[in-house]
């Protein structure tokens, strides 16, 4: 990422808050739309937070997608600005044709269209890291790319709310990098965060070995998102698997540590707070809680957490997250038990349980990252909506080295059976006319063995 880049996309950003910032001296409501998962909650949460300090009001809608229907629906709102976060590169031109308002885009993912057509529509404001040439998939989420346009309002606590956008899209995998490195570093600038080096398990305040079966990042092969493993991992080193970890004496947190390192070494490592988010301090704790509200429907709830930051709201959201978890094993004990369907460049799992519906994409994930399914190729994890197939697909930056490219792949193969769909290198997704299944997996088969080549 070059200086000249970077001030592209700040110039870009700046121009985000100049219109923002002019409905809101005029009074005007934002009205906010944004993406279910955790970068797009924090995304939401971070601009409802600066307009909410600068005494200004927003009405906010969370969705799962983004489709023209919806679009046609915000056009007959009598609101004069839009604030899309997590979404709208890939419908710019819709944005453009239906919404009168002015229109800010935050988004990071892949663009599709000529950047050229995208930029030519006057009423819209389009803030997205690959129109600079800025990797959208690991140094900048959509929470830091909403941080660069409402940083400028000087809220506290931006910086961790677009870190925790960026931690839930698993953009610090080994360190944040580039844009997510700036803003990292003006949160410590700031005061507002602090880096210290532990062990890198969250829910402390669980038995251990539930707390080790819950550490799906770092994955711990052959623990994670099993208690039974866990408890006989813990009885084999000495350690009471019903102990909390913080009533562990020093010795034994020093033997669970080396014998934890074994199995992968990144479970010690940095890990970021903010004290200021008090029982949300840590920021990877803070984006599990936000994902498991987004899984679960809770929008509200996690809106307000990013609001307002109520012990009551973050009790209740630590109730789900635990729920959430449980769901998580679950899931991943039926995938050991159904496996994925092999193709020739890709796998599949499909599912008709409504309770895995909504976790597909986190499932395989996991799945692929402790060996529970083959992470050599990519996955798809699909599940029926009516008439139509909703697809998550994952894979891993080796796979995505050898040329492989799932949102252009997804994109691709759900424009030729009548769907959409899009996404980043890594991870993308896409929904598909149910009649249309096998043809789209074929298609995505070939289109990833020719990314390939």
């Amino acid at each position: 990422m070059t200086q000249k880049k970077l001030q592209s996309l700040l110039n870009k950003a700046d121009e985000g808050f100049k219109i923002l910032k002019e409905h809101l001296d005029n009074e005007n409501i934002v009205r906010i739309i944004s993406h279910n998962d955790s970068d797009g909650l924090s995304s939401a949460g971070l601009v409802a937070r600066a307009i909410s300090e600068n005494d200004g009001q927003f009405h906010v809608s969370i969705i799962s997608r983004l489709h023209e229907e919806f679009i046609k629906k915000l056009a007959r709102e009598k609101y004069k600005v839009f604030f899309f976060c997590d979404m709208g590169s890939s419908e710019i031109e819709i944005l453009s044709k239906n919404l009168k308002g002015d229109v800010i885009v935050a988004d990071h993912h892949q663009i599709t269209g000529e950047i050229n057509d995208i930029e030519g529509n006057g009423n819209i404001v389009h803030v997205n890291p690959h129109l600079f040439n800025i990797d959208g998939t690991q140094e900048l989420s959509a929470s830091g790319t909403a941080y660069l346009i409402m940083k400028n309002f000087e809220i506290e606590h931006l910086a961790s709310m677009a870190l925790v956008g960026a931690i839930g899209d698993m953009q610090c995998e080994n360190g944040f990098l580039g844009v997510n490195k700036i803003i990292l570093d003006e949160g410590l600038k700031k005061g507002e965060i602090k880096v210290k080096e532990d062990i890198r398990i969250l829910h402390k305040d669980e038995y251990l070995y539930r707390a080790l079966a819950f550490t799906f990042y770092p994955p711990l092969t052959g623990i994670t998102g099993d208690f039974d493993s866990a408890k006989k991992f813990l009885e084999k080193i000495g350690i009471n698997p019903k102990a909390r970890y913080n009533e562990l004496d020093k010795e034994e947190k020093e033997k669970l540590k080396e014998s934890l390192c074994k199995i992968n070494p990144d479970i010690y490592g940095k890990i970021y707070l903010d004290p200021g988010f008090g029982q949300l301090k840590d920021l990877r704790y803070f984006s599990e809680i936000l994902d498991a509200c987004g899984k679960s429907k809770e929008y509200g709830l996690a809106l307000s957490i990013c609001l307002k930051n109520k012990n009551e709201d973050i009790e209740k959201a630590t109730k789900i997250l635990k729920k959430y978890n449980e769901k998580i094993i679950k899931g991943l004990k039926w995938l050991k038990r159904e496996n994925s369907k092999k193709m020739k460049n890709i796998q599949y799992v499909y599912t008709e349980d409504k309770s895995i519906k909504p976790i597909i994409g986190t499932l395989v994930s996991i799945a692929m990252s402790v060996g529970i399914l083959d992470d050599s190729m990519p996955t798809l994890g699909l599940y029926k909506i009516n008439n139509h197939v909703k697809v998550s697909a994952r894979t891993n930056m080796s796979v995505v080295e050898k040329g492989v490219n799932l949102g252009k792949a997804l994109k691709r193969a759900s424009d030729s059976v009548g769907g959409n769909g899009g996404g980043h290198n890594v991870a993308a997704g896409a929904m598909i006319p149910y009649k249309e299944m096998n043809n789209f997996l074929n298609i995505v088969d070939e289109i990833v063995g020719e990314q390939k080549k």
